[in-house]
């Protein structure tokens, strides 16, 4: 995957580390319910149109990637950096980003007849090689004229492409300019995506990367070293704004995050926002790093507990048993047999997850202690 470090971990901004974190368990107990026809609602993602609880995690990861290049190249940019060396080093975490969601895709039948390229860290490569590029070489102005614009193309390509049998402006599942160009580009490679519409495609990443931005743009602000109410309480209010624009354009773009719509991504930054002040504040100004501690640990090797999390999960399913002549896996046996009768059916299906997300939780904590951090 990468190479394992000994890192010093001082002088880090803990609620970066922390929203990260958050992000991960996330996806992890999204990814994971006792049972998939039974999730609990608000982690189970909207069917098409609208937004759940569940559809708030991959982007806010994104937000946080934006935020957090801005602290790993800042200083390098800063001092006239060495450019082959820098961009060797992001091309060479992208193209590691890129292959180990490959493999996620793949695992564990590794059809090729039903390959999938694109996907979550599929999706985070391609955001972090382009948005750090522009890091490097524009201004924070730049930045922001770029991610605005984005939100722009991307509306106008789905009001004014056309898709052949639908009228313009079409936002249906399948029936949409995402899904149709999606299919002209990727056609043969977005697995079961191919007819229901590719939720990471080609043309949804352009938002993506506008969300990316407006955490860099976070991070400059960030940057700033302003007193830490005052910046908590600027970066609360702008996320309110996003988040009420991202409202009212939802009036005439959907928000959508299988579309990944420009009105998603505005509602998302602002609620990403939000939250992260109310990390920064606490954790960062008033010092309650104890309290976050999961999920600085989980956050301090984020990508290695999401890959094997879904390695494990997928394992898991595989590695089946009979009991009083039923067929389980582990994970449908603890469901049925031990968490139902205790806490419902939807209960027992967040309690699932939940204790999965903790198993990996108690995993990664001993690397953190031990000082191990997984660079990928």
């Amino acid at each position: 995957m990468s190479k394992v470090i000994v890192n010093n971990i001082k002088q880090r901004l803990a609620s970066i580390d922390a929203f990260r974190g958050l992000t991960i368990a996330g996806m992890i107990i999204v990814l994971n319910p006792g049972s998939w026809k039974y999730g609990y609602p608000i982690f189970k993602h909207a069917n098409w149109h609208g937004w759940t609880i569940a559809d708030l995690v991959y982007p806010f990861f994104l937000f946080i990637v934006g935020v957090s290049i801005t602290y790993a190249l800042g200083k390098a940019k800063d001092e006239n950096f060495d450019k082959k060396n820098i961009y060797l080093k992001i091309v060479k975490r992208s193209i590691i980003l890129f292959l180990l969601g490959l493999f996620i895709n793949s695992f564990p039948d590794f059809n090729f007849h039903q390959f999938r390229i694109m996907g979550v860290l599929q999706r985070i490569a391609i955001c972090y090689l382009i948005v750090s590029v522009l890091f490097l070489n524009t201004e924070y102005k730049t930045q922001a004229i770029i991610a605005v614009s984005l939100l722009f193309i991307y509306w106008a390509i789905m009001e004014w492409v056309s898709v052949p049998g639908f009228p313009l402006g079409s936002y249906g599942k399948g029936e949409n300019a995402a899904n149709y160009l999606d299919r002209f580009v990727l056609s043969g490679f977005m697995g079961s995506y191919e007819k229901l519409g590719e939720p990471e495609g080609f043309i949804s990443t352009l938002p993506s990367l506008s969300l990316t931005l407006f955490g860099v743009l976070t991070g400059h602000f960030l940057r700033l070293k302003k007193e830490i109410q005052t910046t908590a309480s600027i970066m609360f209010g702008v996320g309110v704004l996003l988040f009420l624009l991202g409202l009212v354009w939802d009036i005439w773009l959907p928000i959508n995050k299988n579309l990944w719509t420009s009105s998603f991504t505005v509602l998302t930054c602002g609620l990403g926002l939000i939250l992260f002040s109310i990390f920064y504040y606490l954790i960062d100004g008033l010092g309650y790093q104890k309290y976050a501690k999961p999920f600085i640990v989980l956050g301090m090797n984020a990508i290695t507990v999401y890959v094997l999390s879904i390695v494990v999960a997928k394992i898991i399913k595989l590695l089946t048993f009979t009991s009083n002549g039923i067929e389980y896996h582990a994970r449908s046996w603890v469901y049925e047999n031990v968490l139902l009768g205790l806490f419902g059916i939807n209960g027992a299906s967040l309690v699932y997850a939940i204790l999965y997300c903790s198993i990996w939780c108690g995993i990664m904590w001993i690397l953190y202690y031990k000082k191990i951090f997984i660079k990928v």
